[in-house]
């Protein structure tokens, strides 16, 4: 048991605050359940063991073996999840918790109504696991293995090995919708595609969530101005999402352990554990229900979720007659954007067409229970992404929002951490935002070296699913990646030294980043990418294109409407960009910003050894490249996220193998502790 200063008992009002609101009730539909649970039908296996098992049994080559004990790991661990579910609502039915009262004593019922919930909720799990809980606590890294499907990309490699095409398909697909910048993956599924013969529309998401997949359907028919089955699916998307949504916090909810702090003799170990307590709930609660309005392998706020619901809902409400349920949906809309005019206006317009004998006054938001049970309101997130054409429908405004915005404070001049580094331009003078232009980030040997070592690694079309010309057909590309670098090095077939700078230059890369851009959380590696574009001789004459056309980093540029959609196949999940370049001796090749419209240069850069230019990744900095009309051009391309949800895959790999190195080397220098030794 932990030592505690004593201190006074917080007020009954500020834990209150702390505890959220549906614990007082219990969950939505937790009249269900009240009877005693069944049996479960033998222990649940542990998944992670599972996991471990079918991982060896895949790099032994027993492939059967492999699927087996990977597709009970995911079961496992999706029944896990429905048990403690279960149990929670269960406990919480048995053992409501009422706000505790006033006066001497009058909290007591309320703590020994949480110690009973707490010790219902260890029996039930216990019983419907058949053995104790602690059996199915995993790592963090078992952990984060699964939230990012890892799985499936085993699962898609067996499979394949067995000559089942459809499950390995179907798996790939799976992994992919969490992990879209998985080129390899992204190159076997188009690889199955063509050995199968199916479009990518018929490929099933077996992790997909219900909501999301209603509400996809929803803005199809919405689009197609069918807008009596629109509202059918908009409105299944939310009783869904509400489900999801009463699910995921339950789950946060327990387990709860306060024993420790049952006999301690004074009321503030208590307080403190139930606030200790319901503040991780809170975050908890917060994380699963901002994943919940997040599509896979995208980053999205959460406030754009359900706005956009009531947003659509409002306008085919309107379309089929029904002005309550618009005037209802549109002042749910306000709630999360109180000062939307486009939405203000609608609400008058729907008022002026209800019947004389309704007050509008009595209408009011639909219930949002996102809202009521802690969601966070913020009035200053504007949802971007509903797809109608600007136009004014009989005094109805429904012009599309206003384009994306930087969701952080924007900052920029932070210390550039390394002797030598020279500032260049700032985003002023390169006339835009969040953009930096840095010279000697690298030395002339260093460059050397890197372009040396590129000539040994890269692979014509590597990062873009083996395209000889990804972005243009005058063009040569070639591309590698830093654990492929490494691998090379520790082969023998580069210098190990040279692969590894190529790893220490991107990580200098990134501090710079962080640095300069005074981000107050860590800036984590999306994508590492060493690029070298060759003008390809005979293709240069009367040349009018460009070497990589004008797009930005994190979503899809649509010059005519001066929009930028963060839809995928956009990365969504990057927040800044970097380019290291690594020579000059070539012509053409600059790099390039232009406004939303693709066509207005703002800036344009000629590369050199050592020069970096870093910007934020959204629609506010579109970029592109000129051709390369004479010689090669070689840079280090660099994208990051803020998410550590979307980390680079190959980037955690390349770590290991570095520490790798560093324990041997340091081994050696332990062994070597007196040089004449070897005389």
């Amino acid at each position: 048991m932990r030592e505690r200063i004593w201190a006074p008992p917080p007020p009954p009002l500020l834990l209150l605050l702390l505890l959220p609101l549906p614990l007082w009730g219990g969950p939505p539909d937790s009249g269900r359940g009240r009877g005693e649970l069944e049996p479960e039908r033998g222990p649940l296996q542990p998944f992670d063991l599972l996991y471990a098992s079918g991982v060896a049994a895949y790099y032994s080559g027993d492939y059967e073996q492999a699927v087996r004990d990977l597709e009970a790991a995911l079961s496992s661990h999706r029944r896990l999840r429905e048990i403690r579910t279960r149990c929670t609502r269960h406990c919480a039915a048995r053992r409501p918790l009422a706000p505790p009262g006033t006066g001497p004593g009058a909290e007591l019922p309320f703590f020994r109504a949480l110690l009973e919930r707490a010790r219902c909720y260890r029996s039930c799990e216990t019983q419907r696991l058949g053995g104790p809980a602690s059996r199915h606590r995993v790592s963090e890294d078992v952990r984060s293995d699964f939230q990012r499907r890892v799985p499936y990309n085993y699962l898609q490699r067996a499979y394949i090995k067995l000559n089942q095409l459809d499950k390995a398909m179907e798996a790939a697909h799976t992994f992919f919708m969490a992990n879209p910048e998985h080129m390899e993956m992204q190159q076997n599924i188009e690889n199955y595609r063509m050995m199968a013969g199916v479009e990518a529309f018929q490929m099933t998401d077996r992790e997909a969530k219900a909501h999301l997949e209603s509400y996809s359907a929803a803005v199809k028919h919405y689009e197609a101005d069918d807008f009596e089955v629109a509202i059918k699916y908009f409105e299944q998307a939310l009783r869904e999402y509400f489900n999801e949504d009463a699910e995921c916090r339950t789950l946060c909810e327990g387990p709860q352990r306060f024993e420790e702090y049952e006999y301690l003799g004074y009321k503030a170990g208590l307080y403190e554990a139930i606030a200790d307590h319901y503040m991780q709930v809170l975050v908890c609660q917060h994380e699963c229900v901002r994943e919940l309005a997040t599509r896979p392998g995208r980053l999205s706020p959460i406030e754009n979720f359900l706005p956009l619901h009531y947003d659509y809902l409002q306008f085919a409400y309107y379309r089929v007659g029904e002005y309550v349920k618009a005037l209802e949906c549109a002042k749910a809309y306000l709630l999360f954007h109180p000062d939307d005019e486009d939405v203000l206006d609608n609400v008058d317009y729907y008022e002026s067409l209800l019947d004389d004998d309704l007050d509008p006054e009595s209408i009011e938001a639909r219930e949002n229970y996102w809202i009521r049970y802690g969601g966070r309101q913020d009035e200053n997130r504007v949802p971007s992404g509903v797809n109608v054409e600007g136009a004014e429908v009989h005094g109805l405004s429904m012009g599309k929002k206003s384009s994306p915005k930087i969701e952080r404070d924007l900052r920029e001049g932070g210390p550039l951490l390394y002797e030598n580094i020279t500032f260049v331009y700032n985003s002023e003078q390169l006339n835009g935002t969040q953009r930096v232009l840095l010279d000697n980030v690298l030395s002339e040997e260093q460059c050397r070296e890197l372009h040396s070592v590129a000539s040994g690694i890269m692979l014509v079309g590597d990062g873009y699913r083996g395209k000889t010309s990804p972005h243009t057909p005058n063009e040569k590309f070639e591309g590698a990646t830093v654990l492929k670098a490494l691998k090379f090095g520790y082969e023998g077939r580069v210098p190990l030294k040279s692969a590894r700078l190529f790893y220490d230059i991107s990580e200098k890369a990134r501090k710079i980043v962080e640095s300069y851009f005074m981000l107050n959380s860590t800036l984590y590696f999306s994508y590492t990418h060493m690029v070298c574009r060759t003008a390809l001789s005979g293709q240069q004459d009367r040349r009018n294109d460009l070497s990589h056309p004008i797009h930005a980093d994190n979503c899809l540029l649509d010059p005519e409407a001066n929009e930028c959609w963060k839809e995928p196949p956009a990365y969504t999940f990057r927040d800044y960009s970097a380019l290291l370049y690594m020579n000059d001796d070539f012509e053409g090749g600059e790099f390039i910003f232009t406004e939303m419209d693709a066509k207005t240069v703002t800036a344009s850069i000629k590369p050199k050894c050592g020069r970096m230019i870093s910007f934020s990744s959204g629609g506010e900095n579109p970029h592109g490249v000129k051709a390369v009309t004479r010689g090669q051009r070689c840079a280090v391309a660099l994208w990051f996220t803020l998410d550590p949800l979307y980390r680079e895959l190959e980037r955690i790999q390349a770590d290991e193998v570095i520490a790798i190195l560093d324990q041997e080397q340091q081994g050696n220098h332990e062994l070597n502790i007196n040089p004449k030794d070897e005389l």
